[in-house]
């Protein structure tokens, strides 16, 4: 069962001059057309979509993480369901990245530019205020307390593999440490050479484990490229993962991962892109803007995703081809068009903006 060759990337067409493709990734359970967005399921659940109708609005497939699903309810309750597409009722492709981002964020607070410098904890820019530190790192791998009952716990490459083997999702990602915008030069390089230890492994847990669990289908491991805004350190961690190997394991694919300034946003995926060996997809982690998808898909991303869409849509916000509002506004209470007047969706068919923002009002 546990057969290797289930997992393959395959080019269709590429961007003339450019970086971009369309391809098709192929999995134990079924194919991925790229590009794509995969939407994020990060409890086993997209929040207030279910599942088939996530499959009708074309989602190929989803993303769940590993640190919450570690947490609650427990890997091993996953694993005795058949994995995680069986658990939440998906039959689709799976994602989950390893818990990394989560992890780190607990260090510093809470804000999306997270640090794990513990030289600079009391005056980082990244720190949130009011907040505790919950999570130290080391060169073994990362002690944090848990933002649900504060108990303590340690994640290290090893544990990571093996909390997403009993996920069982068909592509998982390595662990890394996620730095800042404002960390120094001198800590992004020694963080930049912890992620590559730790990636070396990760694919030897991942091996063991593999053969260990033979039963299973196999899981595609993605590396992950830090380097913040460093164009020679991006490229020396594309160089080093995309070239690594341990014990005739490498990387199935691999991830873009860190802090990314927006305005830079294809800059940086372009130096990874141009890199990474052609024959491997390529994800792009926590893509936030519709805008950003056509960045990325021209520099060489595969397949990228985020929480942003289930998140500003609970809150409100609705996009369009003109752009976004946000129906909750006053304006909207006494409009009863539809949200988009050629749309042939279920809702604008059937609703108009001033009973939605009714809902949203009413809660």
């Amino acid at each position: 069962m546990n057969d290797r060759s289930r997992f393959s990337f395959e080019i269709h067409h590429r961007i003339e001059g450019g970086l971009g493709r369309t391809g098709t990734i192929s999995t134990p359970h079924g194919p991925i057309q790229t590009p794509a967005f995969i939407p994020v399921a990060t409890k086993a659940s997209i929040k207030a979509v279910r599942p088939d109708e996530m499959s009708e609005l074309g989602a190929q497939a989803v993303l769940a993480n590993a640190y919450h699903l570690n947490l609650q309810p427990g890997t091993d309750v996953l694993d005795a369901a058949g994995g995680l597409g069986k658990f939440m009722n998906w039959p689709g492709p799976t994602f989950t990245d390893s818990g990394g981002f989560q992890v780190m964020s607990l260090g510093v607070g809470f804000k999306k530019t997270i640090s794990m410098d513990t030289t600079r904890v009391t005056n980082d820019d990244a720190v949130a205020p009011e907040h505790e530190r919950r999570a130290f790192v080391d060169d073994d791998g990362v002690t944090f307390r848990s933002h649900i009952d504060g108990t303590m716990h340690r994640f290290t490459p090893e544990t990571s593999m093996e909390l997403q083997h009993q996920i069982g999702a068909d592509m998982i990602f390595a662990f890394d440490e996620l730095t800042t915008l404002f960390n120094t030069r001198s800590y992004q390089e020694e963080s930049l050479e912890r992620t590559r230890l730790w990636a070396q492994r990760c694919l030897v847990a991942h091996q063991w484990l593999t053969a260990e669990r033979s039963h299973r289908p196999y899981q595609a491991l993605f590396g992950v490229l830090q380097g913040a805004q460093y164009e020679d350190l991006r490229r020396r961690a594309a160089r080093d993962l995309g070239s690594m190997e341990a014990e005739g394991q490498v990387f199935d694919g691999f991830g873009i991962g860190g802090a990314l300034e927006k305005e830079n946003l294809g800059t940086i995926v372009g130096w990874v892109c141009e890199e990474l060996p052609e024959n491997k997809p390529r994800h792009l982690l926590g893509i936030s803007e519709p805008d950003d998808f056509f960045t990325a898909i021209e520099n060489g991303t595969d397949t990228f995703d985020c929480v942003q869409p289930s998140r500003v849509a609970r809150n409100g916000r609705v996009y369009t081809p003109e752009g976004y509002f946000n129906v909750p506004q006053a304006k909207f209470k006494k409009d009863f068009t539809p949200i988009q007047a050629d749309c042939g969706c279920y809702t604008c068919q059937h609703y108009t903006k001033a009973y939605l923002h009714h809902l949203f009002k009413a809660k």
